[in-house]
């Protein structure tokens, strides 16, 4: 691989862009004259190898140390090559091309580690915005399909986070985002202990009891009759949605604005910058105002759209003024994002580490298990910073009333089944060109951990290949909560100024909460 500066070496040739291995005349079976397992690709999985659909799943990782290969790869012998998924090769029959399969075959890291050895001093731009461009040079290109579809790319120049940065590449056909970064986790460790998983929170149940007396007989009348009416809400609300779904995928598109994806946008490169805000601030205006981390996250994404596009309007034009009376925006500004909802029921990371470590099978399964919710931003700006979170939150807690996610997924797996990926693949494309941001919200461990034996600074996950223009994830990691967006520069060419808006009314929205007196009864 030819090095972008001098000074650069790298130690494996990059990838090149090839069609996937066919079978030709002999059986899969006979693939390579090696006994091999083979799985049928499923439904889902099917879209993401559509030129149009041709999702990569990314993980910026930030190490405390520089990253020695050798133990890197050692370490990876030991997990990651130990999920079929990843020793797998994408086989087509000539005979049948709708016969796809994954094939197990033997991996040579060599070809699937790139180690680049960067001399600072050397450099004609900050080590911030060469780690940057990198990734965005690499986004221009897919993974080799002559080989299993990941790579791991070690950038050993130190930036202000940190002295080396590591950027995981897997194809989004090997798995969901929520999958690929579970078993991602569970290849660390906590730096305080070199044996132990890292700490995921999950959602706590309520435990119902198990008698009551017949005083509680009618109480328990009207809870019964309360679930069977939240059950008939649920099934209009997700009448109405599926509704909508649909028209969205046929007709109905969001408002063009200067973030509007151009044509043929999944094709261009994608330009991944992050920005870190304290965890806890979030959780204190969590508790202040009785909402959730999503609400909050939600309520500060709106308030930074909203700030960044009346900039954007006034552009060649007088400037209103940016508030709430006076400001650049049209009225009525249709913007929506499309939100990818994880359906496993839990993080996986025990299982993914028993898997590895065990050779025993995941519980649960293992694919693309997600479904898709259209969730509408208010655009507009509010004098009152609060309003942002108030209006996420009703937005959100009608969205939980809905099977939206779960249609939309069962939908497009019999889409696949019944008319094949040529047919659902331009569906799934319509639901995220018809719309102008794709968000996720993912929670990361609650303690450092290290990677192949590295102290992590950050975690920011991303991807590349759709539609959207903007996609915005959000991960959590110990006290920190990283944004990052993935976007298109020739609809954003400004995502720094777009994390500013989001820093900055994150910032109002905090100090809102604290000038009134919410804090008062809570830890600050």
């Amino acid at each position: 691989m030819e090095s972008p500066v001098t000074g650069l070496r790298c130690r494996t040739t990059g990838p090149s862009i090839l069609k996937p291995i066919d079978t030709e005349r002999k059986a899969i079976e006979e693939y390579e004259m090696v006994p091999v397992e083979t799985e049928p690709l499923s439904p889902t999985a099917c879209l993401f190898h559509d030129p149009t659909f041709n999702v990569h799943v990314v993980a910026i990782m930030a190490a405390k140390t520089r990253i020695s290969p050798q133990p890197v790869k050692e370490k990876l012998e030991l997990t990651l090559l130990k999920h079929p998924r990843f020793t797998s090769l994408l086989v087509v029959d000539k005979n049948n091309s709708a016969d796809i399969k994954w094939v197990q075959t033997k991996v040579d890291l060599e070809q699937h580690v790139i180690v680049l050895e960067v001399d600072e001093s050397q450099l004609t731009e900050s080590p911030e915005k060469f780690v940057e461009d990198y990734i965005y040079n690499l986004s221009k290109t897919n993974l080799d399909k002559s080989k299993p579809l990941w790579d791991l790319h070690i950038i050993n120049v130190k930036t202000r986070d940190a002295e080396s940065v590591a950027f995981l590449r897997v194809h989004h056909s090997l798995g969901d985002g929520t999958s690929l970064i579970s078993l991602l986790l569970a290849c660390t460790r906590q730096t305080a202990d070199h044996l132990k998983l890292p700490t995921i929170p999950t959602k706590k149940r309520r435990t119902t009891p198990s008698g009551y007396s017949e005083k509680e007989g009618s109480f328990r009348l009207w809870q019964y009759f309360g679930k069977f009416w939240l059950f008939i809400n649920m099934i209009l609300n997700t009448i109405v949605d599926l509704l909508m779904f649909i028209a969205t995928v046929i007709f109905f598109k969001d408002t063009k604005t200067p973030m509007a994806a151009p044509p043929n946008s999944a094709s261009n490169g994608r330009r991944i910058v992050h920005r870190i805000i304290n965890l806890d601030d979030l959780k204190l205006v969590k508790n202040a105002m009785n909402v959730t981390i999503n609400d909050v996250a939600l309520g500060i994404t709106q308030a930074g759209l909203s700030k960044y596009l009346n900039r954007r309007y006034a552009v060649g034009k007088e400037d209103k003024g940016a508030n709430e009376r006076n400001n650049n925006l049209p009225k009525d500004i249709r913007l929506r994002s499309c939100l990818i909802i994880n359906l496993r029921p839990s993080a996986g990371i025990e299982d993914l580490a028993a898997m590895m470590e065990k050779g025993t099978k995941q519980k649960g399964g293992w694919g693309n298990w997600f479904g898709y919710v259209l969730l509408p931003f208010k655009i507009a700006l509010r004098d009152d910073p609060l309003d942002y979170v108030k209006e996420a939150k009703a937005t959100v807690d009608r969205k939980k009333r809905t099977f939206e996610a779960l249609i939309t997924m069962m939908l497009a797996e019999v889409l696949v089944k019944l008319f094949g990926a040529k047919v659902a693949t331009p569906v799934t494309v319509r639901a995220f060109s018809h719309t102008t941001v794709c968000f996720t919200n993912l929670v990361g461990p609650q303690e450092e951990i290290g990677f192949c034996g590295n102290p992590i600074t950050y975690l920011a996950p991303g991807a590349y290949g759709q539609p959207s223009a903007l996609m915005i994830n959000i991960q959590s990691y110990i006290n920190k909560m990283i944004i990052v967006v993935s976007v298109d520069e020739s609809a954003i060419p400004d995502p720094q100024q777009l994390l500013d808006d989001f820093e900055t009314s994150f910032n109002l929205i905090r100090d809102a909460v604290i000038e009134r007196g919410l804090v008062k009864n809570l830890k600050y």
